[in-house]
C-alpha cells in the first residue's frame, strides 16, 4: 500500500524551489539597478541613500549635502542642487539609491528628525 504525497517526494516542488531560488537574486539585482539608474539620471527623489559609506566618502561630501539620517550601514542625504546623485558618485559612493519615491527606500521627515 503506497500513498502519494505532495512535498518532499514531488520532483516538481524541487524544481519550483530551485526556480524561485535562482529568480529572486536576479529580481533583486534588477530592482537595485533600476533604482540606481533613477538616482543617477534624474533628480526626482527628495533624498538619496548611500550604502556602507566610507570615511573618505563622508569627508568628501559635497558642501550642499545635508545628512538627514546616519547609520553605519547607510547614510541618507539631501540637497536642493540638481545633479546631487552624480556628485555623490563623484565623491566616492559605490551605490546611490533614491529615497522617498514609491518603490524606493522609505524616507520621511520623521526619519530625518531622529538624526
Amino acid at each position: 500500500m503506497t500513498t502519494e504525497t505532495k512535498g518532499r517526494d514531488d520532483p516538481s516542488a524541487g524544481r519550483l524551489l530551485r526556480t524561485v531560488a535562482i529568480a529572486v537574486p536576479f529580481v533583486l539585482v534588477g530592482w537595485l539597478a533600476v533604482l540606481s539608474l533613477v538616482a543617477r539620471f534624474s533628480d526626482v527623489a527628495p533624498a538619496y541613500v548611500v550604502l556602507y559609506p566610507s570615511r573618505e566618502f563622508v569627508r568628501a561630501l559635497p558642501e550642499d549635502a545635508r545628512i538627514a539620517y546616519y547609520r553605519p550601514h547607510g547614510i541618507t542625504l539631501q540637497s536642493e542642487e540638481p545633479g546631487f546623485a552624480a556628485r555623490l558618485y563623484a565623491a566616492g559612493a559605490l551605490l546611490v539609491l533614491p529615497a522617498g519615491l514609491p518603490g524606493c527606500v522609505p524616507f520621511t521627515k520623521d526619519a530625518s528628525a531622529q538624526s
